[in-house]
């Protein structure tokens, strides 16, 4: 595909290859979004109200019109983790938690086991979608990160601090307890599990330190509640539910069976490459896992809209560059169908009555990701991670 090479021909000038470069672009994408959103940051001022609701400990998942519109849905533990950012005057605050978030996904990714090339394309492949997800200042950003972190800390064995991210995420979002995936990458498992009940504990009594025991307690029961009435809100919205579950509940306008009949099936077909315990050692296919978790808390969630798709989006870019063999030119085309559909459906580039009169109604945005997964899902269970590279496809991971 000639634009394809035209366009790898134009990225591998020292200038877009400079590791400075890319830096500066995350650096400046958040600012650019926290310029944009200047008078108008509404979920900004919810996650601020996190902080100073539990402060004055007055409850975290009712409505209060006065602040802001919509609810806070995010656990008690992220009354600590917005306090820095709660404190300063509000749009600080928010120009802060954007660059926060962004250059902690960048740091991220850069301590992967990934050649300069491989992070490179990584990087500026997700630059849109990533700009995407500040302008909703969400906290998704950061739950790509943990997840690549608690992936990246198995692999180093440091399983302690995996267990960290993981517990931080799932108390948070929930969206973290998916780094529980890489359980069988782990050599250290009772000391993994052990971290993972020391973490829990800690985080769960950690936000009382900011009000009282008998409020925080009360709250995550009521966090519960807020989850599951969410749910069900998600099911037919027209900004939720953009995953494979609501791709085929909009498309079939059905609303008469249940989520379980779409989700075991993905469980179990997220589950079938585990069987292959001989790939374990390679690098390459422990990647390939780390793609497929990503993609699949999105692809399975009702509560995905359009800014997680950070989330996916790396895990996209991910499954392109690690695997150990050639993409051919149906990978490459996934790739700009996912770029297109996917990444630059939201902006004002992509044509407005195919976005409002197809992908938004149908959560088409979600549909290259599902294929890319499908796709990703059927090389773990038949492809050979070990094959050998020729010096033309320098696709190591080491």
């Amino acid at each position: 595909m000639k634009l394809i090479q035209d366009i790898r021909h134009f990225l591998a000038k020292p200038f877009f290859s400079d590791p400075r470069t890319l830096f500066g672009l995350w650096l400046l994408l958040p600012i650019i979004a926290a310029v944009t959103k200047l008078h108008s940051y509404n979920n900004f001022k919810i996650f601020r109200g996190v902080f100073w609701h539990t402060v004055n400990e007055t409850p975290l998942y009712i409505a209060y019109p006065t602040e802001y519109f919509d609810t806070n849905h995010y656990g008690p533990l992220f009354s600590l983790i917005i306090a820095p950012f709660a404190l300063l005057p509000a749009w600080f605050g928010l120009l802060f938690w954007l660059t926060g978030m962004s250059l902690f996904l960048y740091w991220a990714t850069s301590k992967l086991s990934l050649s300069h090339r491989q992070k490179i394309f990584v990087y500026w492949f997700c630059a849109h979608e990533l700009l995407t997800a500040l302008f909703m200042s969400q906290f998704n950003i950061v739950i790509a990160a943990l997840i690549i972190l608690s992936f990246i800390l198995i692999e180093k064995e440091q399983d302690s601090w995996a267990a960290l991210c993981i517990v931080v995420g799932t108390f948070v979002k929930l969206y973290g307890i998916v780094g529980l995936a890489f359980f069988f990458f782990s050599r250290h498992k009772t000391k993994f599990i052990l971290s993972l009940f020391g973490w829990a504990l800690v985080c769960f009594v950690a936000p009382m330190l900011l009000s009282s025991p008998e409020f925080i307690l009360t709250q995550y029961g009521e966090w519960y509640h807020s989850l599951i009435e969410k749910n069900d809100l998600n099911l037919f919205s027209w900004a939720q539910n953009v995953s494979l579950l609501g791709l085929v509940r909009k498309i079939s306008g059905c609303a008469s069976y249940s989520d379980l009949w779409i989700i075991v099936p993905g469980i179990i077909l997220f589950a079938l490459p585990y069987l292959r315990v001989g790939q374990y050692k390679n690098k390459a296919f422990r990647y390939a896992l780390l793609s497929s978790v990503l993609m699949f808390v999105v692809l399975f969630s009702t509560g995905s809209e359009s800014s997680t798709y950070i989330i996916a989006f790396m895990g996209v870019a991910f499954w392109y560059v690690t695997a150990p063999w050639k993409r051919n030119k149906w990978d490459i085309a996934l790739m700009v169908f996912a770029f297109i559909l996917t990444s630059m459906s939201p902006s004002d580039l992509f044509p407005a009555y195919l976005r409002r009169t197809f992908v938004h109604p149908y959560a088409l945005k979600a549909l290259p990701c599902v294929l890319i997964w499908l796709k990703l899902c059927y090389e773990m269970m038949i492809k050979d991670y070990a094959d050998s590279l020729n010096n033309e496809q320098k696709h190591e991971i080491e």
